[in-house]
């Protein structure tokens, strides 16, 4: 083992116990790419798979863990998002199935459902996109964070992931392990993140374009030809509906997104559905909109979700490649500072 392998699997021992993997590198959730194959095939490599369980009912969360288990023996964890209508059920199938880490995403979790977790003996994964907000999770009881900074897929906070973990890793690394998210394509800025203090590190965009990803040619495709500054993020029209900003590939589907909130915000106006009916149609609107792009391949009006490291996936490559890719930079980039 050289030296910068024997640094990195000093640095990465803490997340990999926690998570119960041989690296501390967890997939990031993404609907509809973060299904079965994907998930079992991260966590054979020997990182961490977390299925995205999304919009899909109790039913289907349960089918989708068992149909993970049939595929690896290995851990893996699910992503429930706080605002979904039966999140105690879900929790609930999660325990059935004895699944060891539940990540919650979409804001602070409601009332009962971290104790509810933990009551299935479950570790509990959430993310902190600001230091007070960090401050109170852990006070609450969680097992573990995730920083995610505006340079990831999906739903962004408004804050840098660099400037995050400077802020945040000395304050709390000491008290819980945190998995920083966003932007990360290459191992050299997961020795930098380790070298901060950070217990591992999630990557989403990165494993898009695995072979085991089911996502379409198409929405791989895109991907490939992508360079960072094609991943914008999402416009709000009006400041009543609060719409967490989403980061895709720029196409038609951004301007259909717009014309559905100023849709929604014009049925508030009328009175015609709630604050929290309205938040959920943008909500399914989005789900709608990623499976047109990622299973039927749609992906000029569909929503193909990038974060801006999108411009370093040129290939597709087996989930295992990417990984061993990942540990030999970093390794590399531990092995130099050494010198």
């Amino acid at each position: 083992m050289t030296i910068g392998q024997e640094r990195l699997q000093r640095r990465m021992a803490r997340g990999a116990d926690f998570l119960g993997s041989e690296v501390a590198i967890m997939a990031g959730a993404m609907s509809w790419v973060s299904e079965r194959n994907l998930v079992a095939a991260m966590s054979n490599a020997g990182g961490f798979g977390v299925i995205a369980c999304g919009a899909m009912t109790p039913a289907l969360l349960d089918a989708e863990i068992a149909g993970t288990k049939a595929l690896t023996a290995r851990p893996f964890g699910v992503n429930l998002i706080t605002m979904h209508p039966d999140l105690f059920e879900l929790i609930a199938v999660c325990g059935r199935h004895g699944v060891g880490h539940v990540v919650l995403a979409g804001g602070l979790p409601p009332k009962g459902a971290l104790e509810a977790i933990k009551a299935t003996g479950a570790k509990v994964i959430c993310f902190a996109p600001a230091l007070s907000l960090a401050k109170k999770l852990i006070r609450s009881g969680v097992d573990a964070l995730v920083i995610e900074g505006m340079e990831a897929g999906g739903h962004i906070g408004p804050v840098s992931t660099s400037v995050l973990a400077q802020e945040m890793l000395p304050v709390i690394a000491d008290q819980v392990p945190v998995f920083v998210a966003g932007g990360i394509g290459r191992g050299e800025a997961i020795a930098g993140y380790l070298d901060m203090g950070a217990a591992g590190v999630q990557l989403g965009t990165r494993f898009v374009c695995a072979t085991e990803s089911i996502a379409h040619p198409n929405f791989k495709r895109a991907f490939i030809r992508a360079s960072a500054r094609d991943a914008v993020a999402s416009v709000q029209i009006d400041p009543r509906l609060p719409v967490i900003p989403v980061r895709a590939l720029k196409n038609a589907g951004g301007e259909l997104f717009t014309a559905k909130q100023r849709e929604v915000a014009q049925s508030l106006d009328e009175g015609a559905v709630a604050m929290a009916e309205a938040q959920l149609q943008i909500e399914h609107y989005w789900a709608g909109a990623l499976r047109r792009a990622v299973i039927d391949g749609d992906v000029e009006h569909g929503s193909v979700m990038a974060g801006q490291s999108v411009g370093m996936v040129t290939r597709e490559e087996p989930l295992a490649d990417i990984i061993a890719e990942l540990m030999t930079e970093a390794a590399g980039a531990l092995e130099k500072r050494a010198a």
